[in-house]
């Protein structure tokens, strides 16, 4: 059974109604934007948020900040929450980033740092913010004909101008499984050579055309570890907008315990049973990945399920040694 504590950056449904249905209402949005209540979220050309400076919170313009210092921005419908309208406004070259962190006494931050930092539904804010914004900015000519496109449906579709064509071109998520593996009572994780020392994390691959889920969970697992998986099941998913993926996490049983290193893509995998991972932290010789990522959710999950460990207090344990 998965946590029932979500991922970073999901669980934004249970807050925001993505109001489609009014996206191509111009009149609407329009009015909402006016609206004293209306929100915006900043985003930069390298994806980063305005943070509030003195704050974990996003620095969050009312309409009138918007009117005043950004009135030409590219704005985009987010949704709405609470009764209040929430928006994007994405920044490009000939604004002064600068000049803006001055008059909002605010700070630029990276999605991967702020989603450690902001409460849950600012991160869910930021990621789906930063995901729609690395769409619109990538998506420029029509992948049909090549022609220029233009942006529609309050942000949310891309039109082609040639009237011979005119296609609609849709926000692209690229989906991808992510998956602990368990052989008789030890899990399967592996590391990349670019990693911090002694980083070990679950496996993961993006999936290709023509593939199921459990399928894609198979090949990646015996692409990457050489280790052959039976059942697969579903965990959980996060959105993982950088740039533009979508994590599918699962718990998967192998056959065999058997490790054949095949793609290169991995420096090294091996079996963890939950004393060896105990160990590991405790004596330094591993890190896990970030509790940012759903790998970590994974592996929180099946230390709990498989020897009743609590992976957030070993580490907290750890740290201060």
């Amino acid at each position: 059974m998965a946590s029932t504590n979500p991922n970073t950056f999901a669980g934004l449904s249970l807050l925001l109604d993505r109001v489609s249905e009014h996206r191509d209402d111009s009149d609407w949005v329009a009015a909402k934007a006016r609206s004293p209540d209306a929100r915006y979220i900043l985003i930069d050309l390298a994806g980063d948020a305005f943070m509030r400076r003195d704050e974990e919170r996003l620095r969050w313009l009312n309409a009138d900040e918007r009117e005043h210092l950004l009135p030409r921005a590219s704005c985009s419908l987010l949704g709405i929450a609470n009764d209040k309208p929430y928006f994007m406004l994405l920044l490009d070259d000939t604004h002064d980033v600068a000049a803006l962190e001055s008059a909002l006494d605010a700070r630029r931050m990276g999605l991967r740092e702020a989603g450690l930092l902001l409460p849950a539904d600012d991160a869910s804010f930021f990621a789906y913010a930063k995901g729609l914004a690395h769409w619109q900015r990538e998506t420029r000519c029509c992948a049909y004909c090549g022609s220029p496109v233009q942006s529609v449906s309050s942000g949310h579709r891309m039109h082609c101008t040639n009237p011979a064509c005119g296609r609609l071109h849709f926000p692209r998520t690229d989906a991808a499984i992510i998956v602990i593996v368990e052989y008789e009572g030890a899990c399967l994780l592996g590391r990349q050579a670019v990693w911090p020392p002694g980083r070990y994390s679950t496996l993961a691959g993006f999936i290709e055309p023509g593939e199921a889920l459990e399928d894609a969970v198979r090949r990646e697992v015996a692409e990457e570890s050489g280790v052959i998986v039976g059942d697969v099941h579903y965990h959980s998913s996060q959105p993982w907008p950088m740039p533009a993926s979508l994590m599918i996490g699962f718990t998967a049983t192998a056959i065999s315990p058997d490790i054949h290193l095949r793609d290169g893509e991995l420096e090294d995998a091996r079996w963890f049973t939950p004393q060896q991972i105990v160990d590991g932290l405790a004596d330094g010789s591993l890190a896990t990945p970030p509790k940012l990522s759903v790998s970590y959710q994974l592996l929180s999950h099946w230390l709990r399920e498989r020897a009743g460990l609590d992976l957030d207090a070993l580490i907290a344990r750890s740290r201060r040694r």
